[in-house]
């Protein structure tokens, strides 16, 4: 058989976005990368949940190739795929006093030699890990961390398959953004009912519709469409099992800039529209963080961690965002950011629960230069407004229901 090709880790050039700068677990304990050391490339895990970051370097007998996947998981031992003599090897990677021990989990082939595979984001539980192997008519999703008999096939589906976020707390409903007929739509794979897939998202019948981020708390959805602006992708927000329309922001349009959503504050039980959302911001100028709430009509911009691993981060209940970062000064860092509390409703507002009204929009917020980079040892403050861009020429406004509700159907307790 001829295996897969390697993928990046996280963010795919299929899915048009940039590659994170490290991979967290489900729950913000561990993290891993592929770091430098020279010319050469070693993985690396970071612990998070302690009093103060710490990192360990998981060196092997000879250096990584730079396209390595590395992944956290929830024992703190990190999952390395690598592709050995045509075939995509596994092997879990744990420090044993100066030096570093591997375990071998199994091999996978692919039978078309077209194929790719990479790693899934990190499941929720950390116990098990996933690979997604994308070929030009099917797609298959293996468990190849964490079952009992090494590397298992668990699904296959027509159609050609990117993205992966998960939908409960088990690690059984995992969502794909699944292109067949020239169009991608979002749908829901259960794992554990043979992979029987059902739709997800669908907005319009010609609009491609994916999925970016969910939260198992609120439910809270962060959707990519070109809905609303045929030919131009949008980022919209949703409920899952809500049956109101989904919402596209005027002020999630940044003129010039890309907007990719990295984390969603947790533990807003029974109100989405109040989760603060990370965003990483890429701009003719740089890079930055904004932070949005589905309540707000704006997006607040905060400058970035020197040595920002960009694209990663994950808040706490309280509303603290948290950026790991990396410098020559301090190789394992992560910088606390406590970005402007959520603004009051406005006096005599009735929102509708899930979906606050939302009149006619400002201009979006473009700032000309990018935030300055962050003191890791204070919050960074957020940079003074800059002039706002001109609104981009309005498009025919187009109805965005779910249609069937197919979010309604989904069971994720």
């Amino acid at each position: 058989m001829t295996a897969c090709a390697i993928e990046p880790s996280a963010g795919h050039e299929d899915d048009g976005v940039a590659p994170a700068g490290c991979t967290l677990t489900a729950d913000g304990a561990y993290a891993a990368r592929l770091a430098s050391a020279g010319d050469s490339w070693f993985p690396e895990r970071w612990t998070l949940d302690g009093p103060e970051p710490y990192a360990v370097p998981l060196p092997r007998n000879q250096p990584e190739e730079p396209g390595t996947e590395v992944q956290p998981m929830g024992d703190g031992r990190v999952l390395i795929h690598r592709l050995v003599a045509g075939r995509h090897a596994f092997s879990l990677l744990y420090p044993t006093g100066p030096g570093t021990g591997e375990l071998p989990v199994g091999v996978v082939e692919c039978r078309d030699d077209t194929a790719r595979l990479r790693l899934l984001p990190p499941a929720p539980g950390g116990e098990r890990a996933y690979a997604l192997a994308v070929g030009p008519r099917a797609t298959t999703v293996w468990l190849v961390a964490g079952g009992a008999f090494g590397p298992e096939r668990l699904a296959e589906l027509p159609g050609r398959c990117s993205g992966g976020v998960w939908l409960d707390r088990t690690g059984r409903l995992l969502a794909l953004d699944r292109e067949t007929g020239g169009r991608t739509k979002a749908v829901v794979v259960d794992l554990e009912r043979g992979g029987e897939v059902s739709p997800l998202l669908q907005i319009a019948a010609d609009s491609d519709d994916r999925l970016l981020l969910a939260d198992h708390d609120s439910g809270l959805l962060l959707i990519r469409s070109d809905a609303p602006s045929p030919g131009q992708d949008r980022l919209g927000w949703g409920v899952l099992g809500s049956t109101l329309p989904v919402r596209f922001p005027e002020c999630l349009r940044l003129r010039e800039c890309t907007l990719t959503p990295f984390a969603i504050q947790p533990g807003q039980i029974l109100t989405p529209e109040s989760c603060a959302v990370a965003l990483r911001v890429d701009g003719p100028r740089g890079r930055w963080v904004g932070v949005w709430r589905p309540a707000e009509r704006r997006v607040h911009h905060l400058p970035a961690p020197e040595g920002w691993l960009a694209g990663t981060g994950l808040w706490t209940p309280e509303g603290v965002l948290r950026l790991p970062y990396a410098t020559e000064a301090v190789p394992c860092g992560v910088a606390q950011v406590s970005p402007p509390a959520a603004a009051a409703p406005e006096p005599g507002a009735a929102p509708v629960p899930g979906h606050p009204p939302e009149p006619a929009p400002p201009a979006p917020e473009t700032p000309s230069t990018p935030p300055r980079p962050a003191q890791p040892a204070h919050p960074p403050q957020p940079p003074p407004p800059a002039d706002p861009a001109p609104p981009p020429a309005p498009s025919a406004p187009r109805p965005v229901p779910l249609q069937e509700a197919p979010l309604g159907r989904l069971v994720t307790n």
